[in-house]
């Protein structure tokens, strides 16, 4: 019995490619052409489900089934041929197609059945051996015709919403066309549909005009251009997306296309150029009314801003994620298709001999990433307004550049999965950001520009960045320390972007600069400088020191860069460095739209790469909300204005203002027109000052009560409290005073959350990031809280408060601390002494178990009494939104059991307010 293919309808070309072979063999054993694949991977048991043969020499591939008396297999070689292989008792039968390569999924679906089928029914065909006989020409069919859909050419359609619009008009359909002319003459057919809210014939106009204007490769001939350019205006159209059945017409229509010209749907490309409030609406569209069929793929491009903080950005990214899967969405930060920042990875990857001594802290002195603009908002302060300068450049594209320079280097760097774990564990050794990591500016004329493009009121002074330089430091072992500098701003005095990895200079050279051989003498400075682009170099390049290594780099897509003289980069002239230009120059978008096209997903921001870059950047944002930035003319004007300098963990502007920049009428206050303010604030000492300023008079005034202190009595007993608002102050201590007398201080905590003391939210632990790994105090003078106790927390029977209050009495004379410092909240609760709960506001007790309103509850806290006895009390206000608090505690007496602030009064000691112009000013 066989089944005979000259029985079938096939089409003509197959009826070249299909043949009947009959081949004796007994069941379960391999024919000769089995042979090819070396093994057939047979079984003695019942049913064996699909399994890869071993690879034979032409690269075949095997699947088999088998159950007894009736055999089922097939062998399909990579691009070459499929046999379907019939065992049908005495003869056997092997039925050979030869051709074109397999639709896997068709086959594993059909095999399968036929051979549960085959399993179940077998005592059934042996007595209708006909039905078996259809079962098999069945078969035979739904196989070709599986074949058949497999040999048809394949289409792919890219629809472009927002194609009239200035980034379309600009790089997409310039993009488009660049892939077009890669692809052409490949397999795929292409079809390009440009969709916007404008009236058809409006944007057919404006289309014709972008198409008009393509340009091709200059190495490529007129002729040919022309040619490929004018297929590429017959492939495209414009018409109007805006409804739902609009989206529902576009599919009909691709499918009636494909079926018309005898094509196979390969998948659909959605770029999405259009304002991020419109992607919900769109995607919803999309998936309910024009996914491509089974079997084809769809791909979602969206541009950014991705949110505005972490909460808008996960929001955002759980509705698309309920219309498409996370493979299905490409964001674009066009930043990561130029040349440059591409050549990162595949950089360190063919220089790993030579960086992996030197990509580390011990080489590493700090690496610049900066992107400076000469032009200025003008025009988008509606969007700059919403965004400013942070969210604009530096969440996004100086902080993927930031993850490319500092993840670990995968081992198979064309590994996309690798590269974006890679990078998410950059993200999270990222060390989270403070107010005193960034400084602020912002051109003068860009509040004017604000009033008259939004129509503001004249008195409006808009408090939007438009200037940031951002301190970040990356917790893990081979970046400790390494100060990564990130910045970027408009009115600047150049355009230009790079990426400088600045390397420590240990050398000594004896002999006078002017003898010092030129590009090679040690003591030359060494970098690696990734220059993206503009700037005096005016081109993408590469440029490593020449007294460092000679780099590798593809010699098909990049070049030596032509000497200039006269050219200086970073201190050193031009032929001081290696260096190198690509071959040809590349549009990012170009990049972008081709690695889409081929599922490249290490080129754009996945969901959980997008929330962990919020998670680092909104607490900063927050931070930075009411910050009043530095003013500066813009251009050539800014002179040194925005030079800033680090020390530890602090940024912050290296001159002073000027005198001319005090506001005028088109400015708004700043903070150095304010001079610290000294007052009364309920009967005792006040100071108010802007943040900075406040903290820095604050650290000054506990360093000289620790001088006093030690001269007098040999020691200085400090006791802190937890929370955000000493933060600032425990890195002002901690990077800024150096003659503090640590070695003779004692440090206590004024209160502590009954959670373990490695936990994120210990007092304790805020302390020994902030101040204690950073300063030299024994370890026998620091003395956390014993609230965890016999492995429980806070336990009344493991008396943790009773020996703490014993520690106290033994080392502090009479229980009187030198300084005690305190916060206020905004219900009026000091250390963790609460309104609810009246432990601590007075009696014997030393310290105390007391009960938060906030998680977590349970709390332990010195009382009222002990920090009354203290020699001098600080109180630290900060925030507008103690603002309302401050009022209310001006004007009320001595209640602490309503406002347990309002009971500190040192018995014989100093009450000093210590509070910013937010919290005291509103």
């Amino acid at each position: 019995m066989s089944c005979d293919l000259k029985k079938i309808p096939l089409p003509p070309a197959w009826k070249q490619k299909a043949e009947v072979k009959s081949v004796d063999v007994a069941p379960g054993k391999g024919t000769r052409e089995g042979t090819e694949c070396q093994q057939l991977l047979a079984s003695t048991s019942r049913l064996l489900s699909p399994a890869p043969c071993l690879l034979g020499p032409e690269g075949q591939s095997c699947f088999l089934l088998w159950f007894p008396r009736t055999g089922f297999a097939i062998r399909g070689p990579a691009q070459a041929r499929a046999v379907l292989r019939l065992v049908l008792g005495v003869p056997h039968v092997c039925l050979s197609c030869l051709g074109t390569p397999l639709l896997a999924h068709t086959l594993w679906l059909a095999t399968s059945v036929l051979a549960a089928l085959g399993m179940l029914a077998e005592p059934h065909f042996k007595r209708r051996p006909g039905v078996w006989k259809m079962l098999m020409a069945a078969m035979c069919v739904a196989l070709l015709s599986g074949l058949q859909a497999q040999d048809l050419p394949r289409q792919v359609s890219i629809i472009l919403l927002g194609a009239t619009g200035d980034l379309a008009r600009k790089y997409l359909w310039q993009g488009l066309f660049h892939l077009y002319l890669e692809e052409v003459g490949k397999g795929h057919h292409f079809r390009f549909h440009g969709t916007a809210l404008t009236s058809t014939e409006q944007g057919q106009e404006v289309i014709a005009k972008v198409l008009e204007s393509l340009s091709c490769p200059g190495d490529m001939a007129s002729g040919h251009c022309a040619e490929l350019k004018a297929q590429f205006q017959q492939l495209s159209e414009y018409r109007r997306l805006k409804t739902p059945e609009d989206y529902l017409a576009l599919s009909k229509d691709i499918e009636a296309q494909v079926e018309h010209e005898g094509l196979r749907e390969t998948g659909r490309i959605f770029y999405l150029s259009v304002p991020p409030f419109a992607y919900v609406d769109i995607a919803r569209n999309i998936n309910s009314s024009c996914r491509p069929g089974p079997g084809a793929w769809l791909r979602v491009v969206l541009e950014k801003p991705f949110g505005h903080d972490l909460h808008s950005a996960q929001q955002l990214a759980t509705e698309l994620g309920s219309f498409f899967q996370e493979e299905e969405m490409y964001r674009v930060d066009h930043y990561l298709g130029k040349q440059v920042v591409a050549q990162i990875l595949p950089f360190r990857d063919q220089n790993r001999a030579a960086l992996d001594g030197l990509w580390n802290r011990h080489h590493v002195e700090r690496v610049e990433i900066v992107m400076k603009e000469t032009l200025d908002a003008e025009g988008r302060t509606s969007f700059y307004e919403e965004y400013g300068v942070i969210r604009d450049v530096l969440q996004n594209h100086l902080t993927e550049v930031l993850t490319l320079v500092a993840m670990e280097l995968p081992v198979n760097v064309s590994s996309p999965e690798s590269v974006l774990q890679h990078k998410l564990q950059a993200f999270q050794a990222l060390r989270s950001l403070q107010r005193h990591s960034a400084v602020l500016g912002q051109y003068q004329a860009y509040s004017g520009q604000v009033r008259r493009e939004l129509q503001k009121p004249d008195s409006f002074h808009s408090l939007t960045p438009t200037f940031a330089g951002i301190l970040v430091h990356i917790d893990n072992l081979r970046w400790e320390g390494v100060p990564f500098i990130l910045m970027s701003g408009k009115a600047l005095d150049e355009r230009v972007s790079y990426v400088r990895i600045l390397f420590k200079n240990q050398a000594f050279c004896v002999q006078s600069e002017k003898h010092w051989v030129a590009a090679q003498s040690r003591c030359l400075p060494r970098q690696i400088i990734f220059y993206i682009g503009h700037g005096e170099l005016g081109s993408p390049a590469v440029l490593v020191s020449r007294n460092l290594f000679q780099p590798a780099l593809p010699s098909a897509s990049w070049k030596e860069v032509e000497g200039r003289p006269g050219l200086h980069l970073f201190g050193l002239p031009l032929s001081d460095y290696y260096a190198y230009s690509p071959v040809r120059e590349q549009d990012a978008y170009s990049l972008l739209i081709s690695h889409i096209f081929h599922c490249r997903k290490d080129s754009f921001v996945t969901t959980e790469n997008l929330l962990a870059s919020w998670v680092f950047w909104t607490p900063l944002l927050d931070s930075l909300a009411h910050e009043v930035p530095r003013f500066y003319p813009g251009g050539a004007e800014n002179g040194q204005l925005l030079d800033f300098e680090f020390s530890g963990g602090h940024l912050s502007f290296s001159q002073p203002l000027p005198e001319q920049l005090v506001p005028g009428p088109d400015s708004a206050p700043l903070p150095s027109d304010f001079q610290v303010l000294r007052a009364k604030y309920r009967e005792s000492p006040l100071i108010s000052a802007w943040p900075e300023e406040l903290i820095a008079r604050l650290a000054g005034d506990i360093e000289a009560a620790a001088v006093r202190a030690v001269r007098r009595f040999g020691k200085f007993h400090l006791a802190l409290s937890g929370g955000s608002s000493p933060v600032a102050l425990f890195q002002q201590l901690a990077t800024g005073h150096y003659s503090f007398p640590w070695a003779h201080t004692h440090l206590w905590l004024v209160d502590e959350r009954c959670v373990p003391l490695w936990d994120p939210e210990s007092n304790f632990q805020g302390l020994q990031t902030h101040l204690l790994q950073h300063v030299r105090v024994p370890h026998y003078n620091v003395h956390p809280m014993p609230v965890h106790r016999r492995q429980r927390l806070c336990a009344e029977e493991d008396q943790g408060a009773q020996a703490y209050a014993e520690e106290i009495s033994a080392l502090v004379t009479n229980g009187s601390f030198d300084l005690v410092l305190l916060g206020m909240g905004t219900d009026g609760h000091t250390a963790s002494l609460f309104p609810q709960s009246p432990a601590g506001l007075d009696g014997e007790q030393l310290v105390v178990l007391t009960t938060s309103p906030s998680s977590p509850h349970r709390r332990m806290s010195l009382s009222l009494p002990l920090i009354n006895r203290a020699r001098k009390v600080a109180v630290l206000v900060m925030g507008r939104m103690k603002r309302e608090i401050a009022m209310l505690v001006s004007r009320v007496g001595r209640d602490p059991k309503k406002w347990p602030i309002s009971g500190v009064l040192p018995d014989s000691g100093q009450l000093v307010w210590y509070m910013d112009y937010d919290a005291f000013l509103g």
